[in-house]
């Protein structure tokens, strides 16, 4: 006597963790990082940002004197400690500078969305200043994360709704400068060159055709990791290509740059976008 089998309910493709983590979903798992930073920027009416580069490694003044203080105490060399001390003005600045041109912004902003929200990778040092600034500036603050073996997550300072976690480099690196209206770049490595070297490669060959002020804040850091010049020197790269970067190491200097070129070039529309 032979029994009537059950029906099958097997699972929808979108919802089937093993194909969806193959290479063969690779395409998949790319839109999908496309799709939803656009999806939530539009729900919450971010229209363009400020992006602040910078090292992660680079910390908050109040806690590498504690860092220092239990070192010393321990005995141990806080020689590592100290140099990252005299670092820490630049977190500082990060956090002044992206306080106050949230604070602009949220002054020009109508009531139809959010105008050049900070924009960081959402990671600690630099990004958390940065995030941290415009947190305490009363704004909402982008935070675009990466999956990385030895980060624990997107620091506390980003807002929640707009807190993303990307698997791959290039399409967060699409939404850091799509975008984007202004840059600002604080000392850093290797990421923080990628990503300047990147826009500057843009900007160079006009594929990015928007008007995009890029800061380079800190030249006692810049003057000794960057030689532009002796590019010019070889010709490997023309003279008028040095005019991508502004050059600064005060905070007023870079605020009235941004906003003054923001006012002239990206309000009242934000387009041209690349």
């Amino acid at each position: 006597m032979s029994s009537k089998k059950p029906y099958q309910t097997p699972s929808k493709a979108y919802r089937d963790d093993r194909f969806i983590r193959s290479p063969q979903a690779r395409p998949v798992r790319i839109l999908a990082e496309y799709l939803d930073p656009q999806n939530r920027f539009e729900d919450h009416n971010v229209k363009d940002t400020i992006l602040f580069f910078g090292s992660a490694r680079i910390a908050d003044r109040v806690d590498v004197e504690a860092e220092i203080a239990a070192l010393k105490a321990a005995g141990d060399d806080d020689s590592l400690a100290q140099k990252k001390l005299g670092l820490t003005k630049y977190y500082e600045a990060t956090r002044e500078l992206a306080a106050r041109l949230t604070r602009w912004s949220d002054e020009i902003s109508d009531e139809g969305g959010r105008r050049f929200v900070i924009c960081t990778g959402a990671g600690p040092g630099i990004m958390e200043a940065a995030n941290r600034g415009a947190a305490e500036a009363g704004g909402e603050t982008v935070g675009l994360g990466i999956s990385l073996p030895f980060e624990a997550g997107n620091n506390p300072w980003v807002t929640e709704h707009l807190s993303f976690e990307f698997h791959y480099f290039f399409t967060r690196k699409f939404w850091f400068l799509y975008p984007a209206k202004a840059l600002v770049i604080m000392p850093g490595g290797f990421g923080t060159l990628d990503e300047l070297f990147e826009t500057l490669t843009l900007l160079q060959t006009q594929k990015m055709t928007k008007r995009l002020p890029v800061v380079l804040f800190g030249t006692e850091y810049w003057d000794k990791i960057l030689n532009l010049d002796a590019m010019v020197e070889f010709g490997t790269i023309s003279a008028g290509d040095l005019d991508l970067l502004y050059r600064t190491d005060d905070i007023d200097d870079a605020f009235a740059y941004i906003t003054r070129e923001l006012a002239e070039h990206a309000l009242p529309e934000p387009g041209g976008r690349m």
